[in-house]
């Protein structure tokens, strides 16, 4: 069997588990498998230290400028004594953990087992792997205390706007969020705040989103939060 039949043949859990209704007991089973994949999570991360969880795409390589801000970033936060947390793959992932490495602090990955595209980088000190992207999300947020979206696509854009609806929503405490590669997101931003805020579909001051395009700048605002934690009330 070849690698590529392998990949066309590859039936990813969540799917199954997703598919619509099906038997009681096979539903029961795949909750169970679910509940496993958390307390793996919990066993591998509950004592990663201060991190700080970096999205964006698996799809750049290491010559793009978005790759190289991450490889900074990533230094950044390390020599401040954060923990880089990831979604373990290439691209931006594997540029944040590299940075991370370089910079002498943790690098951590939170892996997604696909078809295609996914693999975990070279760059990580500790790697666990998940069957199911929301379990992945979880640990993701869970373990972290402040968010940066690096340039990303559908993927980055759902991590960030469950972040933001999460903190919105008061599920979860208004950590610090930071919108790396500001040019990337400045239509998006603008949308937020001249379109959703004209038709009252948000309020003002609900989530802040803090752009920039220079790491020192990111771990300055993280910093500033993190290290004392009054300021949430500013955010």
């Amino acid at each position: 069997m070849t690698e590529e039949t392998k990949k066309n043949d590859f039936v990813m859990p969540e799917a199954e588990l997703l598919r619509g209704s099906d038997d009681l007991l096979a539903d029961f089973d795949r909750g169970v498998t679910v509940f496993n994949e958390f307390v793996t999570g919990c066993r591998n991360l509950f004592d990663i230290g201060t991190a700080v969880t970096v999205f964006g795409s698996a799809r750049f390589d290491e010559d793009h400028r978005y790759y190289k801000l991450a490889r900074q970033l990533g230094t950044a936060l390390a020599s401040a004594g954060y923990t880089v947390l990831t979604g373990g793959g290439p691209g931006i992932m594997e540029a944040a953990n590299r940075g991370a490495q370089e910079g002498g602090g943790l690098s951590v990955g939170c892996n997604i087992l696909l078809p295609h595209e996914q693999v975990p980088n070279d760059y990580l000190d500790r790697c666990v792997e998940f069957d199911h992207f929301f379990v992945r999300k979880v640990m993701l947020v869970k373990y972290s205390s402040a968010f940066i979206f690096m340039p990303g696509g559908f993927g980055t854009l759902d991590e960030m706007f469950e972040t933001i609806t999460l903190i919105q929503t008061g599920k979860m405490e208004r950590f610090p969020l930071v919108a790396m590669g500001q040019d990337y997101w400045d239509e998006l931003l603008d949308f937020v705040q001249k379109r959703m805020l004209k038709e009252k579909t948000i309020n003002e001051g609900e989530v802040a989103v803090f752009g920039t395009v220079s790491p020192a700048e990111a771990v300055a605002h993280i910093d500033n939060v993190v290290r004392d934690p009054s300021a949430n009330e500013a955010l």
